[in-house]
C-alpha cells in the first residue's frame, strides 16, 4: 500500500511545473570567476545544472546570469539560457528574490511560462545526492500549507554560546527568558539549532510573485548530513568538495556525453 501512495504521488507530482533557476552572475569578491571556475575538470555551476537535469520532477532548468561567457557554458551543460540577466541585478548584494523575481516575470511575459513551484540550485553548493532534490520536491508538494521548503543541517556550535559586542560589552545573540543564562549552561541542556544549506531551497511560483518572499512565513525544514553539506566560498572549500566528489560515487556529476 505505501509503495503504491508513492507511486500514485510521484505521478501528482509530475503534473505539476517544476522551474530550476541557477543563478550564476559573473562577479565573485573572493574566488574569481567562481561559477565557471573548475571542479574535477567541469566548471562549478554544470554540477547544479547536473542536479536539475537528473531529476525525474523538474521540468527545466534555466539559467539567470548576467555574462554571454556563462551563459555559453550553460547552454553546452543542458541548460537553458532564455535571458541574459540586467547588470542592476547581478551585484554583490543583489537578492535572491530580484534574481527570481526577474527570471519569473521574464518568462510570464515573453513566454506565457508560469511554473507552479521554483527550485533555486545554487553553483555553490556541488555535492547532491542523486534523489535528494527529488525527495524534497514530494515532500513539498506534499505539504501543501507551507510557502517554502529549505535544507538545513544540524548546528555543531550553538548560538546560544554565541555573542554581540556593543559598547565595549557582550550582549548574547540568543536572550532567552525561557532558559536563564544559556551561554553559562552545558550545550546538552540548550535545544538543537540549525544553520541553512546552499543545496535546496524550493519556493512557490506564488511565494514569490505575490508574497514578494524567496521563503514566505512557513517554512518547512529539510534536514540534511551535516557532514557532507558544503557551500563554496573558498580556494580551501574547492578542494574539499573536489575530494569529496572523487571518492563518492553517489553523488550527482556532469556529464556531457548525456546531454
Amino acid at each position: 500500500m505505501k509503495n503504491l501512495l508513492k507511486v500514485l504521488s510521484n505521478k501528482l507530482n509530475k503534473k505539476k511545473e517544476i522551474l530550476a533557476i541557477i543563478p550564476a552572475r559573473s562577479g565573485s569578491k573572493g574566488i574569481k570567476n567562481k561559477n565557471i571556475k573548475l571542479l574535477n575538470g567541469h566548471p562549478l555551476l554544470s554540477y547544479a545544472i547536473a542536479a536539475g537535469l537528473n531529476s525525474k520532477l523538474v521540468s527545466r532548468v534555466i539559467c539567470s546570469t548576467d555574462a554571454k561567457k556563462i551563459a555559453v557554458i550553460a547552454k553546452k551543460y543542458g541548460a537553458e539560457v532564455p535571458f541574459l540577466r540586467p547588470k542592476n541585478i547581478a551585484k554583490d548584494l543583489s537578492t535572491d528574490f530580484e534574481v527570481f523575481f526577474h527570471a519569473l516575470k521574464f518568462l510570464k511575459k515573453k513566454f506565457n511560462y508560469n511554473p507552479d513551484y521554483v527550485v533555486n540550485l545554487r553553483p555553490t553548493s556541488p555535492i547532491r545526492k542523486k534523489n535528494t532534490l527529488d525527495v524534497a520536491i514530494d515532500k513539498f508538494i506534499n505539504s501543501n500549507k507551507y510557502d517554502s521548503i529549505r535544507s538545513v543541517c544540524l548546528n555543531e556550535k550553538t548560538p546560544y554560546k554565541m555573542w554581540f559586542i556593543k559598547n565595549n560589552n557582550l550582549s548574547p545573540i540568543i536572550n532567552s527568558k525561557k532558559i536563564k543564562e544559556a551561554f553559562n549552561l552545558p550545550r546538552q541542556l540548550l535545544p538543537n539549532t540549525y544553520w541553512q544549506t546552499a543545496e535546496i531551497d524550493i519556493t512557490k511560483t506564488s511565494t514569490i510573485l505575490k508574497k514578494k518572499s524567496m521563503t514566505g512565513k512557513k517554512i518547512l525544514p529539510f534536514v540534511l548530513n551535516n557532514k557532507i553539506s558544503i557551500d563554496i566560498d573558498s580556494h580551501k572549500d574547492f578542494k574539499h568538495a573536489a575530494k569529496i566528489l572523487k571518492t563518492n560515487k553517489k553523488f550527482i556529476k556532469p556529464n556531457l556525453n548525456n546531454i
